[in-house]
């Protein structure tokens, strides 16, 4: 159904854009991916993320040299040689927890200019109603006036991508969303996905809906993962004051099939680009439309809260953190990447920086702070806790629990082993020598009831 030589336009080569880009080609599509910025631009052209997400680097090398794939800074010229025009740039969260749309905004005007018969894809989280605005906005900005509605098409066809899994979530995707006013837009969109559509058995779900419907469905997603985070953070400050362990109630809870065990668990709380700058897009469209989105404002409170909530237990065992030595496995707002935007592990770094503590940390993926020149960054986390009286895991990389503890405790002795992720057996961890401190899990109870059962057992 495609033409134009059946190639395949995408702005924008962030976490998205250059994901979506490689996935495409892989399936057999060709792609021109489009960026601005000329060092990106550069590193894209040798076949280098700008950017680490596993499995990435290879799949562009694999585009570049099957040559379904190449990147150019030209907008007008790659879509004089597509039909489909993808829009992957970024809509940060502002300050009113709107998203900022000034990126869209340049890119709709740019593409406005060259628009000729394509369908304009829009891979943007935007709030719904978004593209019905980007058609108008596009049509004012045409040459052609009030005709040029019949010279373009807008389909939402919104991201589910995890970092650190997304090309396995771009190939194996749980469901396909397509949202657009025009059914053959659609019918173009269903062909573009096909041989992703019928590679798994049974064959991927698509949802084919109307552009607001789509919209309002990504933020929606994102939103509910983000409010069970926090449910059971909610939880875990609750099991800490009855001596309840958080893990054994959110595991009996994920048995039951309607609740499911994802994204049921007590920590540190979420970050990233997604989660927060959805769900408060989300409560602020509400207000916009005059309701109050209690529940989400909920599941934003509690996950910053949770991040307090780390320092409140320090200082309960410490007291006073001025010239506290801390060090910080974990840096990333996730396993799996090197992102640290609205990273809580970075959050907790900044804070107890800000409480005079003397801070170190380790993250596999990260090697420097240049914000904070005065935290360490070790290579190697057993240097890392060298004599420090207390340890926070704040991402939960695997590394992190597979550590040797009895090692990890001789290179800090008697330290307090703060378990911001629950990854740590707790009854090991003490054995080693460290104080342990999870969240929502009290150790003797835990002692306690682990004897309990061992005598039941026998």
């Amino acid at each position: 159904m495609m033409t134009r030589q059946g190639r395949i336009c995408v702005i924008g080569s962030g976490y998205v854009g250059t994901v979506v880009a490689a996935g495409l080609a892989h399936i057999g599509h060709n792609v021109i991916g489009v960026e601005s910025d000329v060092y990106k631009l550069g590193q894209l052209q040798l076949g280098f993320a700008p950017f680490h997400e596993s499995g990435l680097d290879d799949l562009l090398a694999e585009g570049l040299a099957s040559g379904r794939l190449s990147f150019r800074s030209d907008i007008g010229g790659a879509m004089a040689e597509s039909e489909i025009v993808y829009i992957c740039v970024g809509t940060p969260q502002s300050p009113n927890g709107e998203p900022d749309m000034t990126d869209v905004i340049n890119v709709a005007v740019e593409v406005a200019l060259h628009v000729d018969g394509h369908v304009l894809v829009n891979k943007s989280t935007v709030p719904g109603g978004s593209g019905r605005w980007l058609s108008s906005l596009v049509e004012e900005s045409t040459p052609y006036g009030v005709d040029a509605s019949d010279r373009f098409s807008v389909v939402s066809n919104p991201e589910f991508l995890r970092e650190g899994s997304a090309i396995n979530d771009f190939l194996r995707p749980d469901r396909i969303v397509l949202g657009s006013d025009s059914e053959r837009a659609l019918d173009i969109m269903v062909d573009v996905y096909r041989p992703v559509i019928e590679a798994a058995d049974p064959a991927v779900p698509v949802v084919r809906t109307d552009l607001v419907t789509a919209e309002v469905l990504k933020y929606a997603s994102n939103a509910f993962l983000a409010t069970k985070i926090s449910f059971a953070n909610e939880l875990a400050r609750i099991c800490e004051l009855m001596g309840a362990d958080v893990c054994r109630v959110t595991e009996g809870m994920g048995l039951d099939r309607r609740i499911g065990s994802e994204f049921l668990s007590a920590g540190l709380g979420w970050g990233g680009s997604c989660f927060g700058k959805d769900t408060a897009a989300l409560a602020a469209t509400a207000r916009a439309y005059g309701y109050r989105a209690q529940l989400l404002e909920a599941a934003i409170a509690v996950n910053q809260d949770q991040r307090s909530h780390v320092i409140e237990l320090l200082q309960r065992h410490f007291y006073t953190l001025r010239g506290l030595k801390v060090t910080v496995l974990g840096l990333a707002f996730k396993p799996g990447t090197d992102d640290m935007r609205d990273s809580p592990a970075l959050d907790v770094v900044q804070r107890l920086v800000g409480h005079g503590c003397f801070v170190s940390a380790h993250d596999p993926g990260i090697s420097n702070l240049p914000e904070h020149p005065e935290v360490k960054v070790f290579g190697d986390p057993y240097r890392a806790v060298r004599g420090v009286k207390a340890v926070i895991i704040a991402t939960e990389w695997p590394l992190y629990g597979q550590l040797n503890l009895s090692r990890l405790s001789r290179q800090a002795p008697g330290a307090l082993l703060l378990d911001a992720r629950n990854i740590v057996d707790p009854m090991m961890a003490s054995a080693a020598g460290f104080h342990y401190q999870g969240i929502g899990r009290e150790l003797q109870s835990l002692g306690d009831r682990r004897q309990a059962r061992l005598r039941v057992a026998h």
